[in-house]
């Protein structure tokens, strides 16, 4: 499984990416999580809000900053 988080280095996608770990963690889900920073990079996912949050190329949250439950549900 591969995690990107979609953002410009904001507290709100650091938090988010924080998250995503903590999630992983709590399920011991082993995930290759990677920040996607690039402004170009993340217009390629049609992404008009940070931070957003892909799941295997897939964005499946865009514009707030998901909790640790909700990650868990998206990724358990």
């Amino acid at each position: 499984m591969k995690i990107e988080v979609l953002g410009t280095g904001c507290p709100k996608c650091k938090k988010t990416e924080a998250h995503v770990r903590q999630a992983l963690a709590d399920l011991g889900v082993d995930a290759e999580v990677t920040k996607v920073e690039n402004i170009n990079d993340i217009m390629e996912y049609d992404v008009m809000m940070t931070p957003a949050v892909a799941v295997d190329g897939s964005v499946k949250i865009s514009g707030k900053v998901p909790t640790v439950e909700q990650l868990k549900k998206l990724i358990g």
